[in-house]
């Protein structure tokens, strides 16, 4: 076996065994133990993070932060991937910010030059647009460490103008929506799913006071859950087809949403209270495409932006 070919599938091997002995890559490569243990000096110059452990029950393992191996891309994939993390430079907040920064600015010094050349004259041709939020959410990463490795976190959570309060909450899954991110949890002291703000999230650690987590591997992103605040309150109301279109455009209303065979619809599901004003905004944007049922103080809250609004222009 040509040599670049072998440290190509002993970077594969080493990255995918995590620990192993010597011996065993002489054994499964077919070469002497001085071969592979210069190979694996050659790996580590390369960039690989190999540590060796002496003793009877030593030898070499990959640290946490593995280099994955080469990675053959066509033309149309490299420019498909840089434009795909490209496009989170929209996001004041990421779950892995720097990673994904550093990964593109090696993605695009590593292209031929024509390559660059092309992403640049498209830069101004095409954008994947997401409304820029002033607010940070600095816990995205330890929220979807939590979801994946199914942890309870110990949170402070408050909006603007509350006093925050602590909760224990068992993360399912984040998602991002209209420039905001958002993070579906389940919350042990109301005993149910709810979503929270991640900007509103001011401090999330470990939740060190014995909480056993639930099994929620089921659980998925378009499970419903209610928004936190609080107490939750009855939406209702009916949707023209484009009042069903301008909803079906976001993430946050399609558990809410019911589509009926003629294009029409309808919103029924519990919201919290303290979302009052932001459903009155979004209602008066709906204009003649929603009309809406209930609850009584959504009515009243969108009365008086109106009139708030008309104020303006009068007189």
């Amino acid at each position: 076996m040509p040599k670049s070919k072998r440290l190509l599938e002993l970077m594969m091997t080493v990255n995918r065994k995590r620990r192993f002995k010597v011996q065993e890559l002489a054994d499964e490569f077919g070469v002497s133990k001085r071969t592979i243990l210069r190979d694996l000096q050659e790996l580590s110059e390369l960039g690989v993070p190999l540590y060796s452990e002496v003793g009877p029950n030593g030898g070499y393992q990959v640290i946490r932060e593995r280099v994955l191996p080469p990675i053959a891309f066509t033309e149309e994939e490299a420019v498909a991937m840089f434009f795909a993390v490209h496009a989170l430079r929209h996001y004041s907040s990421l779950p892995f910010e720097a990673e994904s920064a550093s990964a593109l600015s090696k993605f695009y010094l590593h292209m031929p030059g024509d390559v660059r050349d092309r992403i640049d004259s498209m830069k101004n041709r095409v954008d994947f647009l997401t409304p820029t939020r002033r607010d940070d959410a600095p816990c995205l990463a330890i929220l979807l460490d939590a979801a994946v490795r199914q942890n309870v976190l110990s949170i402070t959570y408050g909006t603007k103008g509350e006093e925050a309060s602590c909760r224990q909450i068992q993360p399912v899954s984040l998602y991002a929506s209209n420039g905001y991110w958002y993070c579906k949890a389940y919350c042990f002291l109301r005993k149910e799913l709810r979503v929270f703000r991640c900007d509103r999230i001011h401090n999330a650690e470990a939740d060190m006071s014995g909480i056993q987590p639930l099994i929620l591997s089921d659980v998925n992103l378009d499970e419903r859950a209610i928004t936190e605040g609080k107490e939750p309150v009855r939406l209702r109301a009916a949707l023209s087809r484009e009042g069903v279109q301008r909803c079906e455009a976001e993430l946050w209303l399609a558990p809410m949403l019911q589509v009926r065979e003629d294009g029409t619809g309808s919103i029924d599901a519990d919201v919290s209270s303290s979302d009052i004003p932001f459903y009155a905004e979004f209602f008066i944007a709906l204009g003649t495409r929603a009309t809406l049922e209930e609850p009584a103080e959504l009515k009243d809250a969108i009365l008086q932006k109106l009139n708030e609004q008309l104020a303006r222009y009068q007189g």
